[in-house]
């Protein structure tokens, strides 16, 4: 193969993820110009902002099947495809039923992406370098949620502005189009289908010729490769249920500690608390660049702490952030100091769970599952993951009505007290392994619950 930076190769590998981000945040602030122009109801109005979870449920689950058929290349060249042309049919889209069937493809780019990328990186890089990379997956994502708030308070002023956010999508899905056309298949696939050398030519590039590394890597990919494909019977069986476990319980808590809900919710609540609404708004854009910084702390602390060691941090320092925002809430009067306070709690509950939950959760998803079984894996834990959280974003406007706001986060630091246990009980331990040494060690500690 012709030499790549390995820059290069993880960039574009991971700049689905910028999609994935803007294409959920951007219509937060699109669709108040949209239910005007386009005189939506409510109900409309909410299957607008629903559909690309609708899509990305629908484009999580067609990922296995076609992942283990075409291979992550490929596949990252139809999602750059899919992303182009419902990110141009929304911004051009003359009436509701154009545009909801354009978010609708989008989503289906945001599902393929969620499924494909992290397991795509994790089997291009090294392994010391495992979780550093695939969470250049979730520092795409947290760039591209930025990049919508910042576009969104731009275009407010313009008539067609919500066109201009929803269509900007369409710029990086091009060049993410074109970048695919130079990256390299994965060496995990490659050997699957018979083209060793090839494989071996990746393993060179990314190991920086480390020829020992890649003689290792190589053998471990090959025992990995002759396994029987597997189907959804082996993803259920006995042997690989502490991956399922640690990838479902994944997918599903990073949604239900309330993230999106309290992330999409951040600027009510500073004008609740006495903030007004351009500072509010400016603050929303404050809270996504915390989200960047602190994705890259995540990223340099990624491979040297222990998955689950930073998940309990997390969920602790999330759920005694939502603990301090309800007090503040119950006893708020207006005050300047309550506002303040509220804000400080509020960004610290996003950076922990932007460098934790956030990320890890994509690192678990990409490497628990063996590669007999990874395509499958990867796309049941995606879609659940957008299901959990279309859930919550279907069910939170219910809790305020019924519990009011501080009441709710309440219920979600519970949640992330909850999350600890579960985290600590059942959650597989990965940092510093190899895919083959993960699928071992697993298969190993399954063995011995027989014997047991």
């Amino acid at each position: 193969m012709k030499k790549i930076s390995n820059g290069f190769i993880y960039t574009f590998g991971a700049l689905g993820g910028l999609l994935f981000g803007y294409d959920i945040a951007s219509v937060s602030g699109a669709i108040l110009f949209i239910q005007k122009q386009l005189s939506l109801n409510s109900w409309e109005q909410g299957m607008v902002v629903s559909s690309v979870l609708i899509g990305a449920i629908l484009g999580a689950l067609g990922t296995s099947k076609f992942l283990d058929k075409y291979g992550r290349r490929k596949l990252l060249i139809w999602a750059a495809i899919i992303f182009t042309i419902g990110a141009l049919g929304s911004g051009f889209a003359p009436e509701y039923w154009t545009l909801l069937v354009t978010r609708v493809i989008l989503g289906i780019g945001v599902g393929i992406t969620s499924a494909l990328i992290p397991a795509y990186l994790h089997e291009l890089a090294p392994k010391r370098m495992h979780g550093a990379v695939a969470t250049m997956f979730q520092l795409m994502v947290m760039i591209g949620i930025l990049l919508a708030y910042i576009l969104n308070y731009t275009f407010q002023s313009m008539y067609t502005g919500w066109r201009w956010m929803l269509g900007f999508a369409a710029l990086p899905a091009i060049i993410l189009f074109f970048g695919a056309l130079l990256l390299p298949e994965s060496p995990r696939f490659l050997v699957k289908i018979g083209k060793v050398e090839q494989a071996r030519a990746v393993l060179m590039n990314t190991n920086k010729g480390d020829e020992q590394a890649v003689n290792t890597a190589l053998d471990e990919i090959q025992v990995s490769a002759n396994q029987k494909q597997g189907g959804w019977k082996e993803l259920f069986g006995a042997d690989v249920r502490p991956a399922l476990v640690t990838g479902l319980g994944a997918a599903i808590f990073q949604q239900i500690i309330g993230s999106n809900s309290v992330i999409f919710y951040a600027p009510t609540i500073f004008t609740k608390v006495g903030w007004g609404v351009s500072a509010a708004l400016l603050a929303h854009i404050g809270i996504g660049i915390v989200n960047v910084i602190v994705t890259v702390v995540a990223m340099l602390l990624m491979d040297h702490v222990d998955r689950k060691n930073m998940l309990t941090i997390g969920a602790a320092g999330m759920g005694l952030s939502l603990f301090v925002m309800a007090a503040i809430l119950k006893m708020d009067s207006g005050s300047q100091a309550a506002a303040y306070v509220s804000a400080i709690a509020l960004t610290v509950y996003i950076a922990f769970y932007a460098c934790t939950w956030a990320p890890i959760t994509w690192v678990y998803i990409g490497e628990v599952f063996p590669l007999n079984i990874r395509g499958l894996g990867t796309s049941l834990c995606s879609a659940t993951n957008w299901l959990a959280d279309m859930v919550v974003s279907l069910t939170f406007p219910s809790m305020l009505a019924a519990f009011d706001i501080a009441n709710t986060f309440i219920i979600y630091g519970v949640i992330c007290v909850i999350c600890i246990i579960f985290t600590n009980k059942f959650f597989l331990e990965t940092r510093g392994k190899s895919l083959e040494e993960i699928e071992a060690s697993m298969r190993k500690m399954t063995a011995a619950k027989k014997n047991a």
